[in-house]
This record gives structure tokens, sequence and C-alpha cells, in this order.
């Protein structure tokens, strides 16, 4: 993580019970990224190009909203694997306030 107002790496709070990612699925999110930076690729090349704003907003919204499918698929994972566990080891209450605060991050 960068620190926002430095840009310098922040370190991650210690985290609890992980669940880690199957191969297929880690598969499946790379993908989406890759396809997402070729997706900013194509956008900075509009720009270049002077293309027609409503083309570029509308790339720009694309972008989002795969953005958006990847934090979902992230956050089911984070909720039936990461959180699950930590309440069966006890360790519930802070995975569920931390799950929290992403959640309303991304209700922004």
């Amino acid at each position: 993580m960068r620190s926002p107002d430095t840009g310098a790496a922040r370190k991650s709070p210690a985290r609890r019970a992980r669940s880690p990612r199957s191969a297929p699925s880690k598969q499946t999110l790379g993908k989406r990224v890759a396809r997402i930076e070729g997706q900013i690729r194509g956008i900075a090349r509009m720009i270049d190009e002077d293309r027609y704003c409503i083309d570029i907003l509308t790339q720009l919204a694309a972008v989002q909203s795969a953005l958006d499918a990847v934090g979902v698929t992230l956050l089911e994972h984070h909720l039936h694997g990461c959180v699950q566990n930590a309440v069966r080891s006890g360790d519930g209450a802070q995975a569920i306030d931390e799950a929290l605060a992403v959640i309303r991050r991304f209700a922004r």
C-alpha cells in the first residue's frame, strides 16, 4: 500500500485467519486486471489522439465497472473465507470491523 501523503510504502496491519485463493481464482483475477490495464492504456492513447470526450468517458465508466467487479469478487472471497475463518478462530469482531471499513470505501 502507498501512503496518500508521502507515496511511500505503508505496512499493512497484521492479518488474521487468511484464506488463500485457489489457482484458478488467481488466474481469473489476474486476467481481469490485465484486461483493465489494457483498457487504461487505450484511454491514455485516446487522450493522446484527442478523441471525443464522450468516447473517453464511456471507456472510463467501463474501467470503473471492471474494477468494481474485481473488488466485489475479492470482497466475496474475503467474507466467505478470511472473515469466516477469523470468526471461527475467535477474532471475528476485528475481521468484521475491517470488512465493514472496506465496504464503506466501496460505497463512496
